[in-house]
This record gives structure tokens, C-alpha cells and sequence, in this order.
């Protein structure tokens, strides 16, 4: 059994989006509504389906094909925005569908150049509304070690405890073996804590493992407690939290 809670909604689970939800293309806004629908296509979060009223339609290309899926029949469609073109991106439902989802599009997220609820930039996918990320300051001794070496030490982490994710320990820079970091180009960005600022691969024993470390300098205003700190993959290193040596979890997500 996992020591961190799991992610239960259930598949094609559909409920309203209470947010205005905006995206662009190509400096164009592509759509723009208050009347979205959180469809969860597997539990971990949502999709948004769009109203196609509320979709610039001059931008949609009709690739006269449709797909099947557990929600029913859509038609594909791509985008065009002046010079910039994306295709087969956009999946328009008919009558053939789940209840609440008639005349709605479905956007692949990566087709757009941004995406907003409010306005406020969201990456990756939509955020869950039935998921909580805390950023919870803490006085748990955590040590870090790859390789029987020392990464870092710390008796004042910050906690992230984020729904469906084990437990991530934010650590203060001077708590950090800097001597073992090795600096990376990667960069990933989170629907709830923004988009890193830096990562680390780490060197130990002559050896170089990748990607195993990472900071937000500006992270989203609610985890603004893990601003500049620097966090491990639990999956990748190993902790020891209060003395106790922690099973290393098999998700792999920052």
C-alpha cells in the first residue's frame, strides 16, 4: 500500500468548470468560455471540453475524419492561425456522446501556446479540482544519499504533499551538497507549482545520474513557501526522514 493518498475519480467523470478557462495560438485567442466541462479521461485529472460556441470557429480546419472513444463520435479538426497550423488536435463531439457533452471540443493541450483559468497561466493539463498541493514547513530531520553519498541535510524542509504523488522534501540551498550537482538544461513545468527554474543531475562515485534534482525560483502564489528550495526524486535517491529510511515510490513526476 502506497503512504500517500491516491487519485480516485472515476473515468469519464464529467462536472463544470466554475473557472473562466482562455487559450491562444499564434497571439489569437482560440477560445474563450465560462462554460467548460472537467472530463476525466483517466483519474489523475481532467480535460476540459469546450462549447463550440465559444470556440473561434475561422480557426478550426475540418479534416473530414472522425474516432471513436469510450465518450462517443468526434470529429477531428485541426487549427490554423495565420501561418501557424496544427493538426488533427481538436476533437468535436455530436449528438453520439456522453450526456453534457454534445457540441463540445476537446483541444490537445500542446497544440496551443497557452492556456489560462482566469488569468492566471496553467501548464501541462487543467488542474484538478479534487486534488490539494500544500506546501507545509516542517522541523522532520531529512537526509539525502545516493550511493551511500550525502546529498544534503536538512532539519528545517519544506513538505509538499500533493494528491495521487508520494510526499516531496523541499530543502534549503546551504542544507545541499552543491560539490555533487551537476547543472542541467531540462526544464518541466507543473499545472500547480509552475515552471522549474533549474535541475540538477547529480555526480557521484564518478558516475552521472540525470535529472535527479529540481527548483522553482517562482513558483504559482499558493507555493510560494518553495520558492528557491531544491527538491530530490524520491524515486531516484534515497531518504531518510527522522531516522527512518524511506521505500523509494514508483511515480516519477516533480
Amino acid at each position: 500500500m502506497a503512504d500517500y493518498p491516491k487519485a480516485i475519480t472515476q473515468v469519464d467523470h464529467i462536472e463544470p468548470v466554475p473557472r473562466r478557462i482562455r487559450a491562444f495560438l499564434a497571439g489569437e485567442r482560440v477560445l474563450d468560455t465560462t462554460r467548460a466541462r472537467y472530463v476525466w479521461e483517466w483519474p489523475f485529472y481532467p480535460q476540459y471540453y469546450v462549447p463550440v460556441e465559444d470556440v473561434h470557429g475561422d480557426f478550426l480546419v475540418d479534416e473530414e475524419k472522425t474516432e471513436q472513444s469510450r465518450r462517443g463520435t468526434a470529429r477531428l479538426h485541426g487549427l490554423r492561425v495565420g501561418e501557424t497550423s496544427r493538426a488533427t488536435c481538436a476533437r468535436r463531439y455530436g449528438d453520439d456522446t456522453l450526456a453534457g457533452l454534445a457540441d463540445t471540443i476537446r483541444f490537445d493541450w500542446a497544440a496551443m501556446d497557452a492556456w489560462f483559468e482566469e488569468d492566471e497561466q496553467v501548464f501541462v493539463h487543467p488542474r484538478n479540482p479534487y486534488a490539494r498541493v500544500d506546501a507545509l514547513r516542517s522541523t522532520r530531520r531529512v537526509r539525502v544519499e545516493l550511493d551511500g553519498t550525502v546529498l544534503a541535510d536538512s532539519a528545517a524542509p519544506v513538505l509538499v504533499f500533493e494528491t495521487g504523488l508520494p510526499t516531496r522534501y523541499y530543502l534549503n540551498r546551504t542544507d545541499v551538497d552543491f560539490r555533487h550537482l551537476v547543472p542541467s538544461a531540462t526544464t518541466t513545468s507543473c499545472p500547480y507549482k509552475g515552471r522549474t527554474s533549474d535541475y540538477w543531475s547529480i555526480r557521484v562515485n564518478g558516475t552521472v545520474h540525470a535529472d535527479l534534482a529540481w527548483s522553482y525560483v517562482f513558483p504559482t502564489g499558493t507555493l510560494l513557501p518553495i520558492a528557491g528550495l531544491i527538491a530530490f526524486y524520491n524515486e531516484k535517491v534515497d531518504l531518510i526522514v527522522d531516522g527512518e529510511r524511506l521505500p523509494r515510490p514508483k511515480t516519477h513526476f516533480s
